[in-house]
């Protein structure tokens, strides 16, 4: 009667764990949605006649993901346009989202200074990230989990020169930044969060988002590719303790744009190999099809050849403690139907990666 009772609860345990996992498909994606004024991405959307954003609303309805963070999305403050976006998506057979976060970012920050030392002021240069009004090119995240706001850690108002071994721009043997300039320049071009979300199990899984400046558009001075640098660096030192911040206590998933290749381009790549071989991250390499039809596996943005050609740029990152299930590039094939969905949304491709919790 006893070996019985407990067989029949260990079936009762077997039939209740796959109930108890949580499978989690998370997404980066360098949307280009971004305008050239403020108010017109909102605008876009609620006409409901703009290609490209009826292609990017095609291929995230397609790839699905539970959690995405959104690139090159304007920021308002009221989250206005990233609540059209996501009511836009559920009307298009997309996933639900209740849960929206954004923050306002650097980019086009002003800053009432000369930053690039061009003789010219109040231009896109000179705010604290590259932007034509404050809040361009943000970024956003989309998520069916609970997001704990209260918890939420921006760094994106850290100094550059605060970052231990900031590789700050020199010109002819002279810092680049001014004092004035050098006094209030934040490292983050557009931002750098933690923001946890909560899990079915109770826990708490941190994203690790960032955008980082391209690491091209300067002078010999290489204020860019410097900057980029940094901004990738950033995390090594977080995950290492090297900064004033505690590290992210794991689970936690980092994702974004680095504009960084490891293997290709102009900008200064020993930040992104550091990143890509932390021994606190796991790099999945998503590839595809339609990248590999076009240039390596694993890229993730289809730039205009010859110069600076397809790179992996963007990424998901897990910690080396959560099981990977799965991962991939959204790139179809070229000339596919899909394919041209995918090229008229965005340069950049979607990139996922399928976790078990």
């Amino acid at each position: 009667m006893a070996s019985g009772l407990i067989r029949a609860l260990l079936l009762l345990l077997l039939m209740a764990g796959p109930a108890m996992a949580e499978r989690l498909r998370i997404a980066t994606y360098h949307t280009g949605l971004a305008r050239d004024g403020p108010g017109l991405l909102l605008r876009d959307i609620l006409r409901g006649k703009d290609p490209q954003i009826e292609a990017v609303l095609a291929v995230i309805s397609t790839v699905r993901p539970d959690i995405i963070l959104l690139l090159d999305f304007d920021f308002d403050l009221e989250n206005h346009a990233l609540a059209a976006f996501r009511n836009a998506l559920l009307e298009n057979g997309g996933p639900d989202y209740p849960y929206l976060f954004a923050l306002p970012p650097n980019s086009g920050l002003a800053t009432g200074l000369d930053m690039d030392n061009n003789g010219r002021l109040n231009e896109p240069r000179d705010a604290q990230g590259y932007g034509r009004f404050s809040g361009q090119g943000a970024m956003a995240l989309l998520s069916r989990l609970p997001i704990e706001r209260e918890k939420v850690r921006d760094f994106s108002a850290l100094l550059w020169r605060d970052l231990p071994g900031a590789l700050l721009p020199m010109q002819d043997g002279k810092p680049f930044l001014s004092p004035e300039a050098s006094a209030i320049q934040r490292l983050s071009s557009v931002g750098h969060w933690q923001v946890p979300v909560r899990l079915a199990d109770g826990r708490l899984l941190s994203l690790l988002a960032f955008h980082a400046t391209t690491p091209v558009f300067d002078g010999p001075e290489d204020r860019n590719g410097r900057r980029n640098h940094d901004e990738v660096m950033f995390w090594s030192l977080l995950l290492d303790g090297a900064l004033p911040f505690p590290a992210p206590e794991p689970p936690f998933v980092l994702l974004g744009d680095a504009n960084l290749d490891p293997e290709a381009g102009e900008g200064l790549r020993s930040a992104i190999t550091a990143l890509l071989g932390h021994p606190s991250l796991q790099d999945p390499r998503p590839t595809s099809r339609g990248a590999a039809a076009v240039g390596k596996p694993t890229d993730t943005v289809d730039w205009d050849e010859p110069t600076p050609g397809n790179m992996r740029v963007d990424y998901v990152l897990p910690s080396a403690d959560i099981r990977i299930l799965d991962s991939g590039v959204y790139w179809p094939a070229p000339g596919s139907e899909a394919g041209e969905v995918a090229a008229t949304a965005s340069r950049h491709r979607l990139v996922w990666v399928d976790l078990d919790f």
